[in-house]
């Protein structure tokens, strides 16, 4: 899975492993992260709860952010978010 992220590792990644957790606690710790991450920083976030696809993907549009990569591998989601410049745009 390393590879697959290659192309965006010029900024920083930041990864949260929120596997075995349960909705709402991967969006909440999932805004909770953006927060402490700089803009144009990545955030690879790791989940198993199948709504976090739903979830997470709705939290990334009211905080203007980006979802650069979704992948679902096995029971694992993985997105890729990248923090926007300007919050909220």
């Amino acid at each position: 899975m390393r590879g697959c992220f290659a192309m965006v590792t010029r900024m920083s990644t930041t990864k949260l492993d929120l596997t075995g957790l349960k909705c709402p606690l991967p969006a909440l710790k999932t805004r909770k992260a953006l927060k402490s991450i700089t803009p144009g920083s990545f955030l690879e976030v790791h989940c198993t709860d199948p709504l976090s696809v739903i979830d997470i993907p709705n939290l990334i549009r009211e905080t203007g952010d980006k979802v650069e990569i979704a992948e679902r591998a096995e029971s694992r989601i993985v997105f890729l978010i990248e923090k926007a410049a300007v919050p909220g745009n």
